[in-house]
């Protein structure tokens, strides 16, 4: 039975193809924010049940089904954090992790 006071999670279609293209990321933490919100909008299950499924705490994906909710795919990225402004970017941080994961050392 669904929770009365959940907000429904209902994902348009250009939304959904982008949250599965982020899931394809490996393990960024882009592409598990995008498993949480697809798993919400899988069913109108409670962020406990969802949790879970996913091995998560509740907290966690109650912390980004809100923020989905509030701005959307925009919600998803980090938010700017106190002390000195980052030197790199997400897309140089994620390129370096691709290209570290996809690589074999050498002896």
């Amino acid at each position: 039975m669904p929770n009365p006071k959940l907000v429904p999670l209902v994902l348009p279609e250009d939304e959904r193809r982008v949250l599965e293209g982020w899931t394809r990321r490996r393990t960024t933490a882009l592409a598990l924010r995008a498993r949480i919100v697809l798993a919400c909008a899988e069913s109108a299950e409670s962020n406990t049940v969802v949790a879970q499924r996913l091995d998560l705490s509740r907290h966690t994906v109650g912390t980004w089904r809100a923020r989905f909710l509030r701005d959307r795919l925009g919600g998803l990225s980090d938010e700017p954090r106190p002390g000195r402004p980052r030197t790199i970017s997400d897309d140089q941080v994620e390129q370096i992790v691709v290209t570290t994961l996809g690589t074999t050392r050498t002896p």
